[in-house]
């Protein structure tokens, strides 16, 4: 499986943007797939997951409420909608698939296969 996210951007604090994480070339319903978030010069850090199914779905507290994660195992893509985003949410963002996984595999060591990053970048 390969992994390919986009959706990043520019954005006003307030705003919204929804990132994707398209996959191919292998059995995507056998992953659970994460978010991360990255600073410059930081560690990988857990946003958010699904399992294999879509049915279980979880986001740290910093983002609850306003960021919800997706997936379709059909068109093989995973989503991240993000609103009412603020400065600190400025980050690269990262989707990485866990063969086997939950939706809170929150070491991002754990993760087989990631894809490149999407910039996010929240203005005030």
């Amino acid at each position: 499986v390969q992994l390919q996210a986009s959706g990043g951007g520019m954005v006003q604090a307030g705003g919204s943007l929804r990132l994707s994480c398209a996959a191919s070339g292998g059995s995507f319903s056998d992953y659970a797939i994460g978010w991360f978030r990255q600073d410059p010069g930081k560690e990988r850090e857990f946003v958010g997951g699904v399992d294999w199914s879509g049915d279980r779905r979880y986001v740290v507290d910093t983002v609850k409420g306003r960021f919800t994660i997706s997936r379709d195992n059909v068109k093989e893509v995973v989503y991240l909608q993000m609103n009412s985003l603020k400065v600190e949410n400025t980050a690269v963002y990262y989707c990485g698939a866990d063969l086997y996984g939950s939706d809170r595999t929150f070491t991002a060591s754990m993760y087989e296969l990631w894809g490149q990053g999407t910039l996010v970048t929240v203005s005030s």
